[in-house]
């Protein structure tokens, strides 16, 4: 019976999230895979072929066929296809043999709570993949039998990374006779300085998960590693009115009031903050790696620059989606091998030259210099394990509650403590499953 319910809450939280996972993981579009059976190996991913790991796994699928003599039949699906049916085609015989899914409680952790993938523990000890993973790389990879991440078990691999840091306009900043910060008294005076010269220097969108990524980035500059634990993976109870949470709901008002932020922000979304970065209207975007090639492509009309928050030991951020291996799975065997030729330099390269962020590239491959910088940002936070995920992840729903209550409190509906209360609220029901 208590399996049951389990399954059925879990459930509900892969429709919640489904609905928000590909805005707040910055997820792409892509392809699937057909029965097949002995020297083949059913694949299915959602990246775009034009995308940093489209391009990449299109190398890998050559090479895989070329070293092992098998056929790759792929098929293209859209992530929504993978996500929507994953729980009832991998229950059958028409399983792919390996496919890219979601990583998180409600997704990845939903299916091998049910025993619908694989656990890849031996696998990840026999091609050493591992020592390939920094420590929060590998919180997403492995679960509890109950499909809490950050458990014992190994049932993905991830071969990209993604996180959340500051873009600069490093042309405004050097019209405005100012530096790019590097600590965060340092980004508030630059912040000040923008107001008084009539900028109103951050893109911010409220109506979508921007602000919620800002507000949990401030909640971090006051919390550590066990805050993140509590928080994300229930370790213990989570103190709504605490000093990490007091602060960053109190700092992100304090945005508002002082002119940092747009007074209409409740109303923008995501785009609108990107565009406004880009169109050059707002000289900084906190937001994710996911806007990087994007920028490369469409923000060329200056000099801009990305790193990590100032200040900050512990930046938003997860490995990217993982590869599973379904547990009705014709040939496993054929999935670990193609798993880790993904994971070889030349094949990370391809992903890091691209826009990406590969977990196990040899810098020395990376020619493109921008990628180069946007990597090494990215290596440094791996190496302070700073990685810290994203704040709509532990409960369903989640996104959405966040998004309403700093809705509130930044067009002055509600206080502070309201809003933390709210939140805590919610918190707590949403999660009380796995406390």
């Amino acid at each position: 019976m208590a399996r049951n319910i389990r399954r059925t809450k879990t459930l509900a939280m892969l429709a919640a999230l489904t609905a928000t996972g590909v805005v707040l993981s910055g997820c792409t579009a892509g392809g699937g895979g057909d029965s097949g059976g002995g020297d083949t190996l059913k694949l299915w991913h959602y990246e775009g072929a034009d995308s940093a790991m489209g391009k990449a796994w299109a190398e890998a699928i050559t090479i895989f066929e070329e070293e092992t003599g098998a056929t790759v039949e792929f098929e293209e699906k859209s992530f929504e296809q993978i996500q929507k049916t994953a729980s009832q085609v991998l229950d059958t015989d028409a399983a792919p043999d390996l496919m890219e899914f979601n990583k998180g409680n409600a997704t990845a952790g939903f299916l091998a709570s049910t025993g619908l993938i694989s656990d890849i523990s031996d696998a990840v000890d026999e091609y050493g993949w591992d020592d390939k993973l920094a420590p929060s790389l590998q919180t997403t990879a492995k679960y509890t039998e109950d499909g809490v991440m950050g458990g014992d078990t190994w049932f993905g691999i991830p071969n990209y990374g993604e996180f959340v840091g500051v873009y600069y306009n490093k042309d405004a900043f050097a019209a405005a006779g100012l530096e790019i910060p590097t600590t965060y008294d340092e980004f508030v005076d630059v912040l000040d300085a923008f107001v008084a010269q009539g900028v109103t220097p951050l893109a911010e969108a409220g109506a979508e998960y921007p602000l919620g990524q800002l507000w949990y980035q401030l909640a971090l500059l006051e919390g550590d590693r066990g805050f993140v634990d509590d928080y994300q993976l229930y370790k213990n109870p989570v103190d709504w009115q605490g000093p990490e949470v007091t602060s960053a709901t109190e700092t992100l008002k304090d945005y508002v009031d002082k002119g940092y932020i747009a007074s209409d922000v409740s109303s923008v979304k995501a785009e609108d903050a990107g565009v406004s970065f880009i169109n050059g209207t707002s000289p900084i975007f906190v937001s994710g790696s996911w806007w990087f090639g994007r920028f490369v492509s469409e923000a060329t009309g200056f000099d801009w620059t990305m790193t990590a928050f100032p200040g900050a030991d512990l930046s938003l951020g997860s490995s990217g989606n993982l590869w599973v291996v379904p547990e009705n799975a014709a040939n496993k065997d054929l999935a670990y091998q193609f798993i880790d030729i993904t994971m070889r330099p030349e094949i990370q390269a391809i992903i890091g030259n691209n826009g990406g962020l590969p977990v196990a590239a040899d810098s020395a491959d990376i020619t493109d210099e921008k990628s180069a910088e946007l990597i090494a940002t990215f290596n440094g936070v791996l190496d302070a394990d700073g990685l810290s995920f994203y704040p709509d992840w532990p409960a369903p729903g989640f996104y959405d509650v966040i998004v309403q209550e700093l809705q509130g409190l930044v067009t002055g509906v509600q206080d502070v403590k309201t809003t933390n209360a709210n939140l805590g609220e919610q918190y707590d029901e949403g999660t009380a499953e796995f406390r």
